[in-house]
């Protein structure tokens, strides 16, 4: 249990935000698996881009529960902070602050990772954003730019100083993008150098890693990412090993069939059937890909073009792989 701002998070499992994953049907199943909190995608603090469909189906919240936390993304100060006051209004509770993607499309605008270059800058995108709205604002960082450049602790402290509340720390820098081992010693000196909750985040794929990484680094809760594509369960697992230091048992078929059948129907329902469609097939596969069988349904389900066809495709995946159980 940790606080941001007012907000009381009753578990240490936060879902990471993910452009392109993190929608409100996916934030909606990662809390009922017992995320304490998630985030959105990333929204663009240039207003022109805020009237696209896109942009606007990454702010509908729907029945969320509090605190709804909502990501943005930009590298001038006055627009960050009217992109926050904006997201407020739309319903935001907290504004979360990307400066932790490196991808290039984001960091060729001096955005996202790009940023920890410059503190100086860093410093004031926070204090403008925290200026501009009256709920609390959390940063998102890696430990620097390159290995011959990590910063974390001084972003840390520039981020308390400005008034953020809690700081998500990926342990690789920006040049390490998601390849080699996380600098878990960072995200431990960091922990060290603020008094706010600082969460770990990168490649915590279970619940004996996440166990090992709170207890490594001090950190307040661990952030899933990645590990939650396809697994959404990974957040009650972690939650019952951290409480009762015992693993909880694997979801059996049949609650995977009924999460995966409800998870695509939620999906069409958000995008209507042309983009659910499309959407519903990365997120099957996820789900689908490692089990027996799964990388061929998976090629077939690619190609279905209606609701209907992927909801009786899925259905019958599972029927068959019922009926192999029974027989073996």
């Amino acid at each position: 249990m940790f606080n941001i701002g007012p907000y009381q998070i009753q578990n240490q499992t936060v879902l990471a935000p993910m452009a392109g994953v993190t929608d409100l049907p996916f934030r909606r199943l990662c809390r009922k698996m017992g995320a304490g909190l998630v985030v959105s995608e990333m929204v663009a603090a240039d207003p022109n881009t805020w009237s696209t469909r896109k942009s606007r189906l990454r702010v509908q919240f729907g029945d969320e529960p509090a605190p709804r936390s909502v990501q943005i993304a930009g590298y001038d100060p006055q627009m960050m902070a009217e992109a926050a006051l904006f997201n407020v209004q739309l319903g935001a509770e907290i504004i979360d602050i990307n400066m932790g993607c490196p991808a290039k499309k984001v960091c060729k605008r001096a955005a996202g990772s790009a940023l920890l270059q410059n503190p100086e800058l860093v410093e004031s995108i926070l204090t403008a954003v925290v200026s501009a709205v009256d709920v609390p604002v959390t940063l998102k960082i890696r430990t620097g730019w390159d290995r011959q450049n990590r910063n974390a602790e001084t972003i840390a402290r520039i981020a308390e100083d400005s008034g953020v509340a809690a700081l998500a720390v990926h342990g690789r820098t920006k040049a390490c993008r998601f390849v080699g081992e996380v600098e878990y010693d960072t995200i431990a000196k960091v922990v060290d150098a603020v008094s706010i909750p600082v969460l770990a985040n990168g490649d915590i794929t279970d619940p004996q890693r996440a166990v090992s990484v709170l207890k490594h680094t001090g950190a307040a809760a661990v952030m899933i990412g990645r590990a939650a594509q396809g697994n959404p369960w990974i957040f009650n697992q972690i939650n019952h090993f951290l409480k009762y230091d015992q693993p909880l048992s694997p979801p059996s078929m049949e609650e995977c069939s009924q999460v995966m059948s409800e998870h695509l129907l939620a999906l069409h329902e958000f995008y209507g059937e042309t983009g659910g469609v499309r959407i519903s097939r990365k997120h099957i596969g996820w789900y689908i890909n490692p089990l027996p069988g799964g990388k061929e349904f998976t090629r077939s389900f690619n190609t279905l073009e209606t609701t209907e066809q992927q909801r009786h495709f899925l259905q019958s995946f599972f029927l068959d792989l019922n009926c192999e159980e029974q027989v073996a």
